[in-house]
């Protein structure tokens, strides 16, 4: 289904519309992971579980594609030969430590580099974008473990520090996370376990032009376990639902009221090396409703390590 939006209008207003879903909607220039998870995909089995205390270092590689742009209903955008790819390394380290019966606490912070390109033939459009990503804090988690339940409440924040070269509609922003979740666990082991976390992500107005991006809801979870001492499966999912408007000048009017949501799932495999203290995760997920932003896939890849305990 076309954009209702007369013809001498129509390629400006696609050229609006996957600028501001490329830039405003793909993620994976942010932080991500169990350092941040903005980014759709980025936590899964274990996004509600509460970390063992010790000091951790970790990498992440994020990469997205999609060549379908959905409307505001949810209808595709006929754009030919649209391809949108995104790809993010992200480095970073957090912290757990257990006050003496009390709770848990944690601290993290993430930096990622990030390459971000979109391409078409008609309407003509090839960007792209790269560099330093916008800088993940979470300066507290707290965190309760019980023996079959783990609980987590967190306030995370993103800096506009990225390097992406970004103008107009793309220009970053000051962000802020407010999150909780939990984890069941259905065995003595706390293997077995279904986990979901809960997020609140609050927009600012973006550096140097009048647009603020409406704020979003977001979960992230799995059911899964261990299919041996060392290796875990499961099935994850996300959910992204925007519950408010595009506001500012510099926002297109066609464009204000494109609120995002998106659902995907797809499965997690983790592997745990003992005696590298470390765990590797990797998650494949599709979208499997999208609506006002590209729909696609996504893959994950992550390396942590307990550097300290």
């Amino acid at each position: 289904m076309a954009i209702r939006v007369p013809i001498r209008n129509r390629k400006q207003s696609i050229r609006y519309w996957l600028f501001t879903a490329l830039l405003l909607s793909l993620t994976a220039a942010k932080g991500d992971g169990d350092m941040g998870h903005r980014s759709m995909g980025s936590v899964g089995l274990d996004a509600g579980s509460q970390p063992d205390i010790g000091v951790y270092v970790g990498d992440r590689f994020f990469y997205s594609h999609a060549n379908e742009l959905k409307d505001k209903h949810g209808n595709s955008v006929p754009i030919n030969g649209l391809d949108i790819e995104s790809e993010a390394n992200v480095v970073g380290t957090s912290g757990t430590y257990k006050l003496k019966e009390g709770p848990y606490l944690t601290a993290a912070i993430a930096v990622p580099y990030a390459r971000v390109t979109t391409k078409a033939n008609v309407p003509a459009i090839d960007i792209e974008r790269l560099g330093l990503g916008d800088i993940f804090v979470e300066p507290l988690m707290i965190g309760w473990r019980q023996k079959h339940f783990d609980a987590v409440a967190s306030y995370s924040f993103y800096a506009p520090t990225g390097q992406l070269n970004r103008n107009g509609l793309g220009q970053s922003q000051w962000a802020q996370q407010f999150s909780a979740g939990g984890t069941l666990f259905f065995d003595d082991e706390r293997g077995w376990r279904l986990s979901a976390l809960t997020s609140y992500n609050l927009y600012h107005k973006k550096t140097g032009v009048d647009a603020t991006r409406g704020d979003s809801v977001q979960i992230q979870g799995g059911l899964g376990g261990k299919l041996s001492k060392f290796i875990d499966f499961g099935l994850v999912g996300y959910g992204l639902l925007q519950i408010a408007n595009n506001e500012g000048s510099d926002v297109p009017s066609s464009l204000a009221d494109y609120r995002e949501k998106a659902f995907g799932l797809g499965p997690e495999l983790g592997i745990t090396i003992p005696m590298l203290r470390s765990k590797i995760t990797a998650r494949y997920e599709w979208d499997i409703e999208a609506v006002a932003r590209p729909q696609g896939e996504v893959l994950v890849v992550s390396l942590s390590v307990l550097a300290w305990r």
